[in-house]
Parts: structure tokens; C-alpha cells; sequence
């Protein structure tokens, strides 16, 4: 059995409008012809399916049946082309996107919202994490996009973008580090501080600071996670050091927080996604916007 959708269309609008001549005049075609394609869907079905004479007409018992059916399929069968239409226009798509929760609760909403203000049919898929999960998550192809921190080397990533997040020293107001002249590692060594988790980007930076510098930090406690470390300095705890551009340090107004004048204690920053792979278009055309909102973020690197 061979159905052909116009053949379809034909009865649906026969049997919804009780009239071959408003049909024929919705459809654009002339009596005979539809008269044709109801008489040819009939054939391929083995039923007849509407009743008619001179005066009116109206579906049998299995047009009644079928004619819900056929309804259906012709709206889902719309729905696709209108959505086909869409995804060639570039109108509509899904963007994934693996971040540092520091980039994934600051510039990325941003970023989004100024995208989809262009794009309302555009839709986002956000995975906070930490540099070494971003990382997996790119690499398995089950984000689009990644922002991580760290100098990426890896022959299976692409970096698409670079940049360096200069990282600060948080504590509460009246606490002696905010009277130095300038805020150094020495000067962080006299003090307890609240060091990130060994996995994340940042304390690989910390880390590397204090050896280079010959010191060991006095670590108080570990956080994973930057508002926990922003929670632990509000209890006293100790200092933290955080990327300058964390939102989490603005969040508590007793806080305060200074650059540390190192040049080794900048964070890389640095924008991915799988090496080999073409990027779905929806992702291609967030570029567009993620690209500069870095940039204007962060201090750009070559």
C-alpha cells in the first residue's frame, strides 16, 4: 500500500470542511483533481471513506476512525519541515557547553542571554565543572564547547581561544593583608589560607607560585568549590586566592579582595572543544558571541 500525503491532506480537508468546493479552493486545485485524490487514497486504502451526494458530504464510519490519524501525522510531519527550515536558517539548535563554575556563573549567562535576545529559539545545555572534568567532557564529545582552565596541551582538543584570569587574595574587611603595600606570596605565607581543590585549575597555579617561590602555604582547609572557599573566609578561617573575575567574591559585602602582584599568578584560561570535529552550527554561531565576552572578561592572550 503506497499513501501519498497530498492524497492526505485531500481528505483531511474534504472531511474537516463538508465541502469539495472549499477544499478544492484551500488546496489550490480544481474539483476534478480533488475529486482524484480522495478517489485514489480510497484505492490504496481498499475503504470507502467519505459519504457524499449532490447536496453534502461527510466522512463514512472508517473516515471518522482515520481521520484523527491522519490529522496527527500531517501536524508532526509540518512540525518537522518547520523545524528542518529552521535548523538550515540557523534559527533554532542546542549548545553545549562544559565551564569552570567561576566562567559558568559569570561571563557565560551573559554571553547567552545576548545570544538568544538574536536567537530566542536557540536553546543551552550548561555542565559546571572543574578544569579536568571539562576537559573529559570535550574530549568524549558530550559537550560542544568547553572553558578550562589550565594551559591545554592535548593533541585531542582544539583551542579556540586563549586568555588569563589574574588572581586575587579574598578576605574579610579590618583583616591586616588589605593595610600591605603590595600584596605578595611572602606576605601570603604569614597567614592561614583557603586553598582550592588539588584537581582544579586554580590551586595548580597557587601551587606552582609557592614552589617557585621556595615557600609553603599554611593551608587551613580545601574547597572544591569557589563559594565555599568565599563561605570559609567569612567564618575566619583563613584567606582564599580566587580569579579576579569570580563572581562569588562579590556575592558577600563584608569581603574585600586585592590582585596579588605575581605575574606567575594569573590562571589560563582556555576555550576547547574536540580536535577533528566539525561544531554543530548552532555552537559555531555562539562563537560569535563567546569569543569577545572572553576577551572583554579577561585579558585576551595571543
Amino acid at each position: 500500500m503506497d499513501l501519498n500525503l497530498r492524497h492526505v491532506r485531500a481528505f483531511v480537508s474534504v472531511a474537516h470542511l463538508r465541502s469539495f468546493t472549499r477544499a478544492a479552493a484551500l488546496l489550490n486545485l480544481s474539483q476534478p483533481a480533488l475529486t482524484v485524490q480522495i478517489r485514489r487514497l480510497e484505492e490504496a486504502l481498499a475503504v470507502r471513506l467519505l459519504d457524499r451526494n449532490s447536496r453534502s458530504v461527510a466522512p463514512t464510519r472508517v473516515g471518522r476512525e482515520l481521520l484523527p490519524v491522519f490529522q496527527r501525522v500531517l501536524r508532526e510531519l509540518d512540525s518537522v519541515v518547520i523545524d528542518t527550515r529552521d535548523l538550515a536558517a540557523r534559527r533554532h539548535g542546542t549548545v553545549r557547553i562544559a565551564a569552570l563554575p567561576s566562567v559558568a556563573a559569570g561571563l557565560l549567562p551573559d554571553a547567552i542571554a545576548a545570544f538568544r535576545a538574536a536567537h530566542p529559539r536557540m536553546s543551552f545545555v550548561v555542565k559546571d565543572a572543574i578544569a579536568e572534568r571539562v576537559l573529559a567532557l570535550v574530549r568524549r564529545e558530550e559537550v560542544d564547547l568547553g572553558i578550562t582552565g589550565g594551559d591545554v596541551r592535548d593533541p585531542d582538543v582544539t583551542v579556540l581561544a586563549r586568555a588569563a584570569d589574574a588572581l586575587h587574595v579574598v578576605y574579610p574587611e579590618g583583616h591586616p593583608i588589605g593595610d600591605v603595600g603590595t600584596v605578595t606570596l611572602e606576605a601570603l605565607a604569614e597567614h592561614p589560607l583557603v586553598l582550592m581543590d588539588a584537581e582544579t585549575s586554580v590551586r595548580a597555579v597557587v601551587d606552582a607560585a609557592f614552589v617557585a617561590a621556595g615557600r609553603l602555604p599554611v593551608t587551613a582547609c580545601e574547597a572544591t568549590y569557589m563559594m565555599t572557599a568565599v563561605g570559609m573566609v567569612r567564618a575566619g578561617l583563613g584567606l582564599t586566592i580566587l580569579p579576579g573575575s569570580a563572581r562569588e567574591i562579590r556575592a558577600e559585602p563584608d569581603l574585600r579582595s586585592r590582585p596579588i602582584a605575581e605575574a606567575s599568578l594569573s590562571r589560563p584560561v582556555c576555550l576547547i572543544a574536540k580536535a577533528g570535529r566539525t561544531l554543530p552550527d548552532a555552537a559555531e554561531d555562539f562563537l560569535g558571541e563567546l569569543v569577545p565576552a572572553l576577551a572583554a572578561e579577561l585579558s585576551a592572550v595571543a
